[in-house]
Formats: C-alpha cells, structure tokens, sequence
C-alpha cells in the first residue's frame, strides 16, 4: 500500500479508462502495475515509487455500462513535473485490462499547489471583508451615527391625539402631514422636523385644527392608497399643498434627494381637485347615466360682425358688453395682481382661482383641463393659446398685451387697454 497521501502531493494525474467488457477494480489497478513494470527503468517503476512514498495510492472507480465498463483512474505524485508527466504517459500504454481491450486517456495533470494557492486567495479576500467591516469607524460615521440616534430621539406625541410628530411642529408656520410613524422618522433623519403624521384613515381632529391654523402640505405614498388618502383629507381639512413619493414608492423609504425633490414639485390641492374634476367628467362621458342626463356645456357669446365692421376694426380691444362691472373689476385686480410674475390665473365660473402655473406652461396645463371659464396671465396672447382656449371652451383670455386681432375668435380678448 502506498505511504503518501493526497494531501502531501504536488501533483494528480487524472485518467480516463474504456474497457471493452466488463471487469472488475482489481483487475485495473493489477493491469496498471503489469504492464508497467520495467517499462520506466528501475528509478520509476510505479512498485517502488509506491514503497517510497513518491506515488501515492491509485484511486480506480469503475462503472458498467451496456456491457461496457467505463472509469477514472487518480494518481498522486509528489515527483517532478517531468516525472509527473512521464508516469501519465506510461498509462495510456495499457492496451488490454484481462481478456478486454481497453484505452486510457490522461486527461490532465493537476497542479495541488495551484489549487492551494486559489483557495488562499479566495479566503485571504473573505477575512479581509471581515476585517474591514469590523473595524472602528471614522469620525464622520461616528458623527451620523450620533446626529441620526438623536434624530430618531425627537419623535414626539403632538395633541390629544397623541400623533407622532417631530419637535417644530408648534413653532413652524408650515407643516408637512404624513401617513404614519415610519414616514415621520424617514423625515426626521434627513432634517425635516416640522411633520406630523396621520396615524390611521381616519382623520383626527387634531390635523383639523391644524388645518385652520397653519399652511399644511400633505406628503404621501406613491400609490393607489395615497390618491385615496388625498381625497379623504382634501375633503375634510384646510390642506394647501400636496404631493407625493415616487411611483411605487412609500415616504418610509425614500431617500433625502427623492423627499427634498417631491416637496419642491408640490401642487397646490385647487389644482388637484381641478384634475379629479377633470377625470370625473371623463368616467361620464364614457359610461353615462340612463337616468342622470349629462350636464349641458355652457357655449360661449359669439359675436357677429359685418364684413366692413371687420375692415374698420382696429388693433385696440373692443368693449365686451357680456362683462358686468364686477367681473371687469375682478379681472383688472387679478391682472395687476400678476404683473411681473410671468404667472397665470385659471378661473372657473364663479371666478374662482382652480390653479397658478407659469405663464411658459400654460399652454400644456391647458390640454389637460376642461370647464375653464378664464385665464388671466403675465404674458402675451398668441394664436396657439386661442386654438387651445377654444378646444377647451374658454370664454374669456385676459393678458397684457396681444398678437391676436379681438374679435376674430370666439374666445373674448381683453388685454390692459380694455380697462
């Protein structure tokens, strides 16, 4: 038997062996060592090479199949390279394993310390992860850590209803009104301290009076459940602003740049009721009532002017006599109001403000509206903003100045010279 064993061997010749008949692992391992023998010259021969510890024990592993038997054979060697190669070689010399002819085919020869050494590496990468993730921290982690502890610290119980809240919720004018608990401490641990949250569906009265105290933007998730929540509170409380998390996304796990970047695209909650609006008459047309009869669409004056009134027409505006004195005065005041702003007014029919956007989007937020009455803006009229106005059923466009001629549309003109 040999006296080495795989562990102190430099080298494993790996072999494949074909027999053409069935036999047994003894008969191998015997065809090995006989047809060897005296092959190499006396310093190779595999006997003595086993009895010195230089080959270590031949593995033979065996399978029959179809009457055919197939198999490896793995020799361990603490030889040279040469060697090595030589007792590999000698191998595929056996042509016959008992009255069986057979083929053997050395595969490869493995270098152990090759092996060895890749397993070195892998390991020395495991422990040093280990080491570097276990190591003290710098002091601008220790300094997070610390700021973020404290943050986490600050979440306080505001009114009766005990909300979760965070310290400045008092002494600011404006607050930030959330879902629940994780959401305020998200917020708090990037800086925002004057939040409060929701703690249920249900509305308390606490954000209430709130509401009617302070300007209050409502912060909330980026789902189904948030559009529903807006609608719930909206309907219920003073709220000014709203806005919400990324698509997908809950305000418990958004970043600091994605929170700072949904505040900053907040909408006032006029404008969102406006889109609700917008979506209801929508779901009407699209499946209308068998008892409710769809509301009729107020038209808009159209006046009638002779060809040679036309002629005379002059660049000025024309008086509009469908315009009481109130609705004159309201829109001079709303004017002025926006003078230098680059901002416009979207009024609905009672002269309500639904919306304020910027005078360079208003042609885009037009396309999307419907039952607009007005719009007042900071800017000039142009031929695009009257083909929008009069797809939408816009009766009056109220601005400084104009490239339209009054009266060659439908939609009423008035710029500052009309009052």
């Amino acid at each position: 038997m040999g006296k080495i064993s795989p562990v102190s061997a430099k080298y494993i010749v790996h072999s494949t062996i074909h027999i053409e008949g069935v036999v047994d692992r003894p008969d191998v391992i015997g065809a090995i060592f006989g047809q060897t023998e005296g092959l190499l010259g006396a310093d190779l021969e595999l006997r003595e090479l086993q009895r010195s510890g230089r080959i270590g024990r031949i593995e033979v592993k065996t399978e029959t199949r179809s009457g055919k038997t197939v198999g490896e054979i793995i020799i361990p060697s603490s030889l040279d390279k040469a060697e090595t190669a030589i007792v590999g070689a000698a191998l595929e010399t056996i042509q016959r394993i008992g009255p069986c002819n057979s083929r053997v085919k050395v595969e490869k020869i493995e270098d152990v310390r090759v092996s060895k050494r890749t397993f070195v590496i892998e390991r020395a990468k495991e422990l040093l992860k280990e080491l570097a993730s276990n190591v003290l921290p710098d002091s601008q982690e220790i300094t997070d850590e610390v700021a973020q502890s404290v943050r986490m610290m600050e979440v306080t119980e505001y009114g009766k209803d005990r909300l979760p809240a965070g310290p400045a919720v008092d002494e600011s004018d404006e607050i930030i009104v959330v879902e629940g608990r994780a959401d305020v401490l998200n917020l708090l641990k990037h800086g925002i301290k004057n939040c409060i949250a929701l703690n249920g569906t249900n509305v308390p009265e606490t954000i209430i009076e709130l509401g009617n105290k302070k300007v209050i933007t409502l912060f909330v998730d980026g789902d189904r459940g948030g559009d529903l929540i807006i609608k719930e509170v909206s309907a219920t409380t003073e709220i000014d602003y709203v806005c919400k998390a990324p698509d997908g996304k809950e305000v418990e796990e958004i970043t600091k740049k994605e929170i700072h970047k949904a505040l900053r695209g907040r909408v006032a909650v006029e404008q969102v009721k406006m889109e609700e609006s917008r979506h209801g008459e929508e779901d009407t047309r699209k499946y209308p009532s068998r008892h409710t009869p769809p509301p009729a669409r107020p038209q808009p004056p159209v006046k009638q002017l002779a060809p040679q009134e036309q002629e005379l027409k002059q660049e000025a505006d024309v008086p509009v006599s469908t315009l009481s004195k109130a609705q004159k005065d309201a829109f001079k005041q709303m004017l002025e109001d926006l003078i230098g702003t680059r901002g416009a007014y979207i009024l609905d029919q009672k002269l309500n403000i639904l919306g304020k956007v910027p005078t360079i989007e208003l042609a885009s937020t037009l396309k999307s509206l419907k039952s607009v009455f007005a719009v007042i803006f900071d800017g000039t009229v142009t031929s695009d903003i009257i083909t929008i106005a009069e797809r939408t059923n816009i009766q009056y466009i109220v601005s400084m100045s104009s490239k339209v001629k009054p009266g060659t549309s439908k939609v009423e003109i008035l710029t500052s010279n009309s009052f």
